[in-house]
């Protein structure tokens, strides 16, 4: 097996074994000459395994005690990063469903036309309802530029654009940009969320991503329960020297 694949598949099994409690919040995970042995590989790749864990806010190494595990929260979106609704309902467990709601050509909104500059602003709209143990969760909009992305098969919005993106079409994403209100949504919005008829608030996502070119491809409006799902960044400093 190839040395990445093996220590990305290791610390997903760790992951796994975090998330369901086998590891517990506060306890350590078992010594790097263990995990050696229990996963019969070379230190090294341990290692780089439990770099992962430690980027994605998973553990703590202390010298001299080991990877203490930190205390993590189920259904949280990492602000920071770039991660896909499937990607986490892979890796937490969520038994989150999605429904294409719709699947159109269109064009870009004029006020992300103005700030990004595109000479072709037409995209195919993907709107998608995100449930979550049959409760509706997020409904998100994704306007991709028919530039970058000529075609996205219904059979695609139902699972995974980006592994449609990275995968098959070979896109290399690198970047995006990111703010979150507080809003009030419309009543059809309210009907997909499940909001009160006395609640019409919504936390909304609006996000620009890049490709590793630095070439704009998609905006995308991400439309929250408030009460259903709780953002997260997990940060960690760097030290540049003393």
């Amino acid at each position: 097996m190839d040395t990445q694949v093996k220590y990305l598949n290791i610390a997903q099994d760790l992951t796994d074994k975090i998330k369901h409690d086998l590891y517990p919040t506060g306890t350590l995970l078992p010594s790097e000459a263990d995990l050696t042995k229990l996963y019969g590989t070379s230190r090294a790749t341990i290692r780089k395994a439990l770099t992962e864990l430690t980027n994605n806010g998973l553990i703590q190494k202390i010298k001299g005690k080991g990877s203490v595990v930190l205390n993590t929260a189920r259904f949280t979106f990492p602000i920071s990063g770039i991660t896909t609704f499937s990607e986490l309902n892979e890796s937490q467990q969520m038994h989150a469903t999605t429904k294409v709601l719709t699947l159109a050509e269109g064009t870009l909104p004029q006020d992300i036309i103005d700030q990004t500059q595109v000479k072709d602003p037409r995209v195919t709209f993907v709107q998608r309802l995100r449930t979550i143990n049959e409760e509706p969760i997020v409904v998100d909009e994704d306007y991709i530029l028919k530039s970058v992305v000529p075609n996205i098969p219904e059979k695609v919005a139902e699972h995974s654009l980006y592994r449609y993106f990275e995968e098959t079409l070979g896109l290399e994403i690198a970047y995006a940009t990111k703010t979150i209100t507080v809003e009030p949504v419309s009543d059809k919005m309210c009907h997909y969320l499940g909001l009160g008829a006395n609640n019409n608030l919504a936390v909304v996502v609006r996000s620009l991503t890049y490709l590793n070119d630095t070439t704009f491809f998609q905006y995308t409006v991400s439309r929250h329960r408030p009460d259903r799902f709780k953002f997260v960044d997990f940060a960690r400093r760097h030290h540049h020297g003393q």
